[in-house]
């Protein structure tokens, strides 16, 4: 299993706005946990960001397509070792 972003062909897929974005997601998770703030209330404040920015430009429809393939990599497993409190992860 391989980290977001961790091979190249990956990155190089990403566009400039998506890798943009997760720049500046991981320096604001950077940010909050040099704060000290806890790690679920980050992570619930950003997934509230993100549903709410998804709900803003997707239809329903889309947004359910977009949270059932983040089930999916939960109950594949695709996502353990992503959990590293000092490894941000915003890349999409």
């Amino acid at each position: 299993m391989t980290e977001p972003f961790e091979d190249r062909e990956s990155l190089e897929s990403a566009t400039p706005d998506l890798r943009h974005a997760g720049a500046v997601v991981d320096q604001a998770i950077d940010y909050m946990t040099k704060q000290n703030i806890d790690a679920v209330a980050i992570a619930s404040a950003l997934l509230g960001g993100a549903l709410g920015m998804l709900t803003a430009h997707m239809t329903s429809e889309g947004v359910m397509a977009v949270l059932d393939n983040a089930k999916a990599s939960v109950a594949s497993g695709e996502l353990e070792g992503m959990g590293s409190a000092n490894v941000p992860h915003g890349h999409a």
